[in-house]
């Protein structure tokens, strides 16, 4: 049963639909969480088949299940051909990727990833990682700040949000969201304070969490890792991770541009599989934080 105190799995039937799985083959949920698609992915194999998982949250890990088709690997899914390797895995017929972050992450006000509590700036997916967001806040540059609120926030106002912070970390160390909150609530839209607030709160984690290079030395490795025909199934929550994993998919890279061989034949090891599927207005309803997922679907050529 899906602990779903911890985390609702979103587009669960269309992302395990898409892994079109074999009961004897051997699968892959780079990002466990509450167990909700890896159990799917279990309920669907067989007694030969076999499941690895990722996550490097110790709180997810207390998740784990009981079952002698499935091992947890507590790493970050950017590892997985070496972790892969080291259970003498050579080749799996499917690959599942959920990156948003776990009801469970936002809700516990001390992990500090919700603009909703009061909790100390922490946001680190692998609470053993050095940068949190406190360092982050009161140590970085802010020519960094401008960088991280521009690129992962998207944010016009990246500039100034960089230097209001700047100056008030000089009066007191930065260590609570209600003391973020309050420093940059003046600069957003009286309208708009809590998608601005999301926004800003996102850039802070990607670069805690190096997400955007994990994500893509993860997608990296999918070719060498999947079998031919072995599918990826991919649900995104953001622009900036959609947009890599569609360049992925289609060109092989993330540079945007199609590589092809001197027959002009594409390059890409991977290719789509159906159109982009979104949740249904009934799961949002259920579950408001589906509203963003986007699922895209690949199999190795």
């Amino acid at each position: 049963m899906t602990n779903k105190a911890y985390h609702i799995p979103v587009l669960l039937k269309e992302s395990i639909d898409a892994l079109a799985i074999k009961p004897d083959g051997v699968y892959v949920d780079v990002t466990f969480g509450g167990g909700g698609h890896s159990r799917e992915i279990l309920s669907r194999l067989g007694d030969e088949g076999k499941l690895y998982a990722f996550d490097q949250d110790q709180d997810a890990v207390l998740n784990k299940i009981d079952d002698p088709r499935f091992e947890l690997i507590e790493a970050n899914f950017r590892h997985i051909n070496r972790f892969l390797k080291f259970y003498k895995v050579k080749k799996v017929d499917g690959i599942l990727a959920d990156f948003g972050v776990s009801s469970h992450q936002f809700d516990k006000a001390e992990r500090g990833f919700s603009t909703r509590f009061e909790g100390s700036l922490d946001m680190r997916m692998n609470q053993n990682a050095e940068l949190s967001a406190t360092e982050l806040i009161n140590e970085y540059e802010e020519e960094e700040l401008t960088r991280v609120f521009r690129r992962y926030s998207e944010l016009k106002m990246a500039h100034k949000l960089a230097r209001v912070i700047s100056q008030a970390r000089q009066n007191e160390k930065i260590q609570t969201t209600t003391q973020l909150n309050s420093i940059v609530e003046p600069l957003l839209p009286k309208t708009k304070i809590n998608k601005f607030l999301a926004q800003i709160y996102q850039g802070i984690r990607i670069e805690v969490n190096q997400e955007m290079l994990a994500l893509e030395e993860f997608l990296e490795q999918t070719p060498d890792v999947l079998s031919q025909g072995g599918r990826l199934s991919c649900i995104t929550y953001h622009s900036l991770e959609d947009r890599l994993v569609k360049r992925f998919i289609r060109d092989g890279n993330f540079s945007g541009q199609v590589q092809k061989d001197f027959y002009g034949n594409n390059l890409a090891p991977l290719k789509k599989v159906g159109k982009l599927i979104v949740p249904q207005e009934n799961e949002i309803l259920e579950n408001n934080r589906a509203r963003s997922a986007k699922l895209r679907i690949a199999e190795k050529v």
